[in-house]
């Protein structure tokens, strides 16, 4: 027999032992990257390509303030802005729905292309949102999930907004990192409410990455000291300060990493002392024969090594297996667009069931060096 037949054969010996073990490391390892690549998700959101010339404005007090529309005019004269539109959530219910997961804009549908242009949209499609002021465009994920095709009417119920409104689908729009939004003429909303004239944020799109600096100074300059100030930032640093809002999301879910890391080391630990403990007969007889310590110590490192890795490959391997092959943008209605599993999150889980092998063997392995031969023998008998 060579030695590792003796280690696999003593690792397998109770089967059903050796199968919950791997099974606790795999469904807590998939749960530990489940959680990191989460919370990568949440803190680090991705950006599409027309991101990083697009500038959010808001009213400095509060993103619930509105903003007056003759901003408008002042923005469009500013040195280095290609672009301006009003960008204002609607949040209706749509049809008897208890929450819709999709969220519905109001926008200038003539700048939304400058402003959006990794959006696909066959061009007679764009041709029909603009020339009707209930036109709607829909997001590839929204279409799919409730089925709509063109020229379907869609009743909204106001929640935030004291109007109702039915839109129509003018066209499907997708190659966004986030195909599951509904746009609409904001002259339609404003038209709704009675002339309110007001916004709930402006989207503005610089002429070049070299100006965004300079174009996002301008505005915060421009309305500095009057009745409605903004706060201009890129769109990245919009994402952020929202993600902030969530609180210290971080802590909390590398908590419970911990916690779950914390519960795997016990249970691993406690099924080597009872896979070694059943064996310390048959440990005092190979002490006998003359092995050393480092040789009985390699041959439980391994058995709790082998364990380990087995379900990290289940695990890990399952974890970036069904995340790389499943809609996720689906699995969760939208809740989350994109997760990647990075080799940054596969390797701590890796490093992990590495730590894990190695610990859960230090305790059996010091109880079998501290044991004679004769101790070792009268233990089951």
């Amino acid at each position: 027999m060579s030695t590792g037949t003796f280690v696999l054969k003593n690792a397998l010996r109770n089967k059903r032992r050796a199968g919950l073990c791997i099974l606790s490391v795999a469904v807590s390892l998939f749960l530990f990257v489940t959680l990191l690549v989460a919370l990568r998700e949440i803190t680090i959101p991705p950006e599409d390509v027309g991101a990083a010339s697009r500038i959010i404005v808001r009213n400095k007090i509060s993103l619930g303030t509105l903003l007056p529309a003759r901003q408008r005019a002042v923005l469009e004269r500013l040195p280095g802005v290609a672009a301006v539109t009003p960008f204002t959530w609607y949040g209706g219910k749509f049809r008897d729905e208890d929450a819709t997961l999709f969220g519905q804009f109001a926008v200038d549908p003539l700048k939304l292309p400058v402003l959006l242009p990794e959006a696909r949209v066959p061009p007679e499609q764009w041709a029909a949102f603009f020339k009707d002021r209930r036109a709607c465009l829909v997001g590839k994920i929204v279409a799919d999930q409730y089925h709509f095709q063109l020229g379907d009417r869609l009743p909204f119920t106001g929640t935030i907004w004291p109007c109702d409104l039915e839109l129509r689908v003018a066209g499907i729009y997708e190659g966004t990192l986030d195909d599951r939004n509904v746009f609409f003429h904001h002259d339609y909303l404003n038209e709704a409410v009675g002339e309110l004239n007001q916004v709930g944020t402006w989207w503005v799109k610089a002429r070049s990455l070299d100006q965004m600096a300079e174009v996002v100074a301008e505005i915060n300059h421009a309305f500095a000291n009057t009745a409605a100030e903004v706060r201009a930032e890129t769109e990245r640093a919009f994402q952020m300060s929202m993600i902030s809002m969530w609180g210290n999301i971080r802590i909390l879910v590398r908590s419970i990493c911990s916690v779950v890391v914390f519960t795997l080391v016990l249970v691993s630990a406690s099924t080597m002392n009872m896979a070694v403990r059943e064996r310390f007969r048959e440990l005092a007889v190979l002490k006998a024969l003359g092995f050393r310590r480092r040789q009985l110590f390699a041959f439980i490192l391994a058995e709790s090594f082998g364990l380990a890795l087995a379900g990290a490959l289940v695990g890990v391997g399952g974890a970036w297996f069904f995340y790389s092959h499943v809609s996720i943008a689906r699995l969760t209605q939208g809740i989350f667009i994109t997760f990647e599993v990075t080799p940054r999150i596969l390797g701590q889980a890796w490093l992990i069931a590495v730590g894990l092998g190695i610990g859960a063997s230090i305790a059996p392995a010091v109880a079998v060096a501290r044991m004679s031969v004769v101790e070792g023998l009268k233990t089951l008998d």
